[in-house]
């Protein structure tokens, strides 16, 4: 009959738990290592294209500050941004509209909280000519015969040139307020981006292009000056102004609403914990980021500005 021998801790059985122990520890630490912060840790966005310019510069800040943090930006046509929502990988998107009151009750059952979603500044649609363009001022009704193809028009042999034909956030202004939700003309083509459009106007006399104006409107942006060494920014009418003047996209426009073609710029997260995607949009909302969308002739929609008349003595 065989004897059972007592459990001992000594000798080898010691050293194999202390080891196991040991590694149990060190993996314990490296998930409390990993786990994501609002200042550590990466996200997937996706954003507008007509954005990139200003986006690009609030993400390179944003990851200079803060080292740890990753965020990788897909720049798409604002209806794959929309529906990159039902996309797990993606979990906030920017784009020129906030959500309808079905996609938010809809995200409030798929995250069972709270979708957080609001405004981040105000864009304008720059529209463009060529440099050798003679005419670059343009009354409302001549924009919307040029989309809506009119042969009346000012216009009838020009090209009004887009950053697609669908999808982008510039084609849907086009669609919805300049031509009342009626199809475009056939006279209205696609680039295959913002930076497309400018090109084809800066090689072209006979077309007419918008864009976002954060790419075409900082002054202090070197490859947008060279740019409008080729083509102009063209003059639109203000509607609301008594006599009517004729005005450029300047940030003061844009704030007051004297320019026409005016736009929200929106931010909808989908996380509903203190991960890196709020530290972000934090950083977005408050005023180092709302100088950045001031510093790309943005107009900042969260942070208080005031606008002053200034005398210059000469």
């Amino acid at each position: 009959m065989s004897t059972q021998q007592p459990f001992s801790f000594s000798g080898p059985r010691l050293l194999a738990i202390f080891t196991a122990l040991v590694f149990l520890g060190s993996c314990h630490r490296k998930v409390k290592i990993a786990t994501e912060t609002l200042t550590s840790g990466t996200i997937q966005i996706s954003a507008d294209e007509s954005f990139k310019p200003v986006i690009d510069a609030q993400v390179k800040v944003f990851e200079a500050s803060h080292p740890d943090a990753t965020i990788i930006v897909h720049y798409k046509p604002e209806a794959e941004c929309i529906r990159d929502l039902d996309n797990d990988s993606i979990r906030m998107i920017i784009v020129t509209r906030g959500l309808t009151t079905e996609e938010d009750t809809w995200m409030q059952k798929k995250l069972k909280g709270m979708p957080r979603y609001g405004k981040l500044a105000f864009d304008a649609i720059a529209v463009l000519v060529n440099g050798q363009s003679k005419d670059s001022v343009f009354d409302m009704q001549d924009i919307r015969a040029l989309v809506r193809g009119d042969s009346t028009g000012k216009y009838p042999n020009y090209k009004l040139v887009l950053d697609g034909l669908s999808a982008t956030s510039t084609v849907r202004y086009v669609a919805d307020s300049l031509a009342g939700g009626k199809p475009l003309g056939k006279n209205v083509v696609a680039a295959q981006n913002s930076q497309g459009v400018i090109d084809y106007i800066s090689n072209n006399t006979n077309a007419i292009g918008m864009v976002g104006v954060s790419w075409i409107g900082n002054p202090e942006d070197e490859e947008q000056v060279n740019d409008l060494k080729k083509l102009k920014m063209a003059s639109i009418e203000c509607v609301q102004c008594q006599p009517v003047v004729y005005l450029q996209p300047s940030q003061y426009n844009i704030a007051t609403r004297r320019y026409p073609l005016v736009r929200g710029l929106y931010y909808i997260l989908k996380e509903n914990y203190d991960g890196v995607g709020s530290g972000f949009t934090n950083f977005l909302i408050y005023e180092r980021g709302q100088l950045i969308f001031r510093r790309a002739y943005l107009w900042p929609a969260k942070m208080n500005l005031t606008n002053r008349n200034a005398k210059i003595d000469e």
